[in-house]
């Protein structure tokens, strides 16, 4: 597949982008509940390598919005893990499996979403490796949080796969 871009797929992933950034935005006010693992899989499952356009879009805006902090810089990488994670599995999963295969894997990358974060932290802060477990350790309540609402959130997976399946049929 060309990584190179039509018009109509540059509007279409500048607008996932912004979507996945305006529903991060929206739920900030809870903690590490969100829609962008679920939105990340499922744009993953459709546009396979090309999702990397609106995940870093996403990534562009939030640094834009919020002035890259250094809290930003491991987002150039944290999302890319969940998008390879999707990458591995196979793209013709049994039906019956899928919304759980997907829902699962956006829980895994929620539980480990602070371990994900932690090497990052370590090398801007200056933690030592006592230093960045104890970091871990700290944040497991939240990627319990993250975990568990991204498996809640993956339920919608697939219905929003058909949805942008459907309306790429619509446009050809």
């Amino acid at each position: 597949m060309s990584l190179k871009l039509t018009a109509r797929e540059t509007a279409v992933f500048g607008m996932l982008g912004a979507v996945m950034y305006a529903s991060k935005a929206a739920m900030e006010a809870l903690p590490n509940i969100h829609p962008l693992g679920m939105l990340i899989t499922a744009i993953t499952i459709v546009y396979r390598e090309k999702a990397l356009y609106p995940i870093y879009i996403y990534i562009l805006l939030n640094g834009l919005f919020t002035g890259f902090p250094l809290w930003w810089t491991p987002y150039l990488y944290v999302w890319l893990v969940l998008w390879g994670m999707v990458m591995l599995l196979p793209r013709e999963l049994p039906k019956m499996r899928q919304a759980m295969v997907y829902m699962l894997v956006c829980a895994a990358h929620g539980l480990l979403f602070g371990i994900l974060y932690a090497p990052a932290q370590a090398l801007l802060f200056g933690l030592n490796w006592r230093a960045m477990v104890s970091w871990i350790v700290a944040g497991l309540p939240f990627d319990l949080i993250h975990g568990v609402s991204n498996f809640c959130l993956g339920v919608l997976i697939m219905p929003i796969v058909s949805a942008i399946r459907l309306a790429q049929r619509s446009f050809r």
